[in-house]
Formats: C-alpha cells, structure tokens, sequence
C-alpha cells in the first residue's frame, strides 16, 4: 500500500480526476500509475463517486479483491456494452456444453467399440461343440473403415450401432439445453 506524496505520481484516479493525490487516498494502494486505463473504465462504468462510496463501507481486507471486480466488469461493459461479464459467461458455458456432447459422443464410441471386443457366446445347438476357438482381438472386417474421412472429421460409425441403454451421468438433461429449466443461468 505506497501512498502518493509530492515527489511520487499520482495514482490513476487521481491523475485522471486531475485533483491532488493526498497521503490517505483511497484509490491510491488500488489504482496505481501506471495503470490509468483500469481506473478510466471503472470510472466510465461506475463513476468515482460510487466507487468511493463502495470502498468506503468495504473492510480494508475486502477492497482489493472488489476493486479487482470492478475493474473486470468494466473492461467487460467497455467491450461489450450490453452483455458484460454475462456475454462472457454465456459463451463458455455454450463451449462447455459442445465440449460436453463431444465427450458424450467420444464415450459412446468408446463403449461401441469395447463392447465390439468382447465376443458373445450363444449356447451351442445340441450335437455341436460348444467350445469354439477365439482368436484375440476380433474385431470387424470393417473395424478401420473410417466415415467422412475426406476431411469431415473421420469418425468410425459401426454399421450395427445400437442407441445405449442408459444416459451419462453428467448429463442428465434431456433436452440438452443449458438454460432450460432448473433457473440456473437465466436473469
């Protein structure tokens, strides 16, 4: 916490302000010099007056971390006016459930192709061996066809793909949709 005195600059608030940086100033430890475009767009957003106010009523201990969250959402509302810091999170949380169907798809595969592996064992009719030799591995004479490989990703789609039985745990809505239902993520 270096405080501003008449040989150092003032801090970004103040020089933006164009108003004498005092020992106490409350933006000072907070708006350093170097950084006057933090300070400009909290401003911009915010304004000095409700800034003040708001680090006023903050323990000590608790400003930093608010004035690092203002300084966030303004740098947010300057790039994008309407949205913010909500425009953000709705674009993770878009990418995050795409991410999420392509693990979902990723599994699906993965448990067609374990269950390819594992040969089934039909009881033999009567009068014929049921031993039967296995060789290791049996795959599909069609196992490394690839569908789409000329550039649309080339993702094995087996010719007898059944739907599983059963939904992923981790993604439990049915329709898909982030926002539906549940009132998490709708203003």
């Amino acid at each position: 916490m270096a405080s501003s005195s008449s040989y150092n600059s003032p801090c970004a608030a103040c020089k933006f302000l164009r108003r004498k940086c005092m020992p106490g100033c409350i933006f000072a430890p907070y708006f350093p010099p170097e950084e006057p475009q933090k300070f400009a767009n909290v401003h911009k957003i915010f304004g000095a007056s409700n800034v003040t106010k708001l680090l006023n009523e903050l323990l000590p201990h608790q400003r930093e971390d608010a004035v690092n969250s203002l300084a966030y959402e303004a740098e947010a509302r300057v790039r994008d006016p309407v949205y913010g810091c909500v425009g953000a999170i709705s674009f993770l949380q878009r990418q995050v459930q795409r991410l999420q169907k392509e693990l979902d798809a990723a599994n699906a595969d993965l448990i067609r192709y374990a269950c390819n592996d594992i040969p089934t064992a039909l009881p033999a009719p009567p009068g014929v061996s049921s031993v039967q030799p296995l060789t290791p591995r049996h795959r599909p004479a069609d196992f490394n066809r690839r569908i789409g490989s000329e550039g649309a990703g080339g993702f094995y789609h087996p010719t007898g793909a059944f739907p599983l039985p059963y939904s992923f745990p981790w993604n439990d809505n049915s329709s898909g949709d982030i926002n539906d239902g549940g009132g998490e993520g709708g203003m």
